[in-house]
């Protein structure tokens, strides 16, 4: 039997871990809203928004495997979410220069019709250099920053903002595949045709 597996979302970063991997999905963007809450607990916050995608994927393919997820980057207790303009962006990159934070990854694989929901998040250690004005300037005037959780893309030119990380990298670019493929083996999912593991 076919097991059928969509990601519910529109990040093309994502699809690209996905399709590294060897998954067979497809991909339907979730429409909800991503609005946080005063909830201290920022794994929670990640994974009830990647739950809030899933399920509003799920309502109308229920047979599926729905995986939604939600990465948000933390500093001194404060999240960092996509910029909203310009502005915002070199406040949060000001922000994040020459400071270690957290970037977390909330999953939800959710399938309707027989009742799963898993749900985990990964965290990973980032640690940025000291830049300045000019190179943050340099940085936004590439347009990378913009629709990036923290204002910036490891896997792209924000690779030069990094010092070191400390875990997960495929978690940092949006989605950590590797406990992913855990959770879809633990789930009974087979991806590529996999018997064992």
């Amino acid at each position: 039997m076919i097991q059928k597996i969509i990601l519910a979302s529109g990040s093309p970063r994502r699809r690209e871990l996905m399709t590294r991997i060897g998954l067979n999905f497809q991909y339907v963007t979730s429409d909800i809203k991503e609005d946080l809450t005063d909830d201290p607990d920022f794994g929670h916050q990640a994974m009830r928004l990647a739950a809030m995608k899933a399920y509003n994927v799920a309502n109308i393919y229920d047979e599926a495997y729905i995986i939604g997820a939600d990465t948000i980057v933390v500093l001194d207790g404060v999240i960092y979410g996509k910029p909203t303009d310009a502005a915002d962006a070199k406040n949060t990159l000001r922000a994040l220069s020459g400071k270690q934070h957290k970037v977390i990854t909330g999953v939800a694989l959710v399938n309707k019709r027989e009742g799963l929901c898993e749900r985990f998040y990964e965290s990973t250690d980032v640690y940025f250099r000291k830049y300045g004005d000019d190179f943050i300037d340099w940085y936004i005037e590439t347009e990378e920053p913009f629709d990036k959780a923290g204002s910036y893309a490891i896997q792209g030119k924000g690779c030069l903002l990094v010092e070191k990380i400390e875990g997960d990298y495929d978690n940092v670019v949006g989605l950590p595949v590797s406990r992913l493929f855990q959770h879809l083996i633990k789930s009974g999912i087979r991806p590529g045709g996999l018997h064992e593991f």
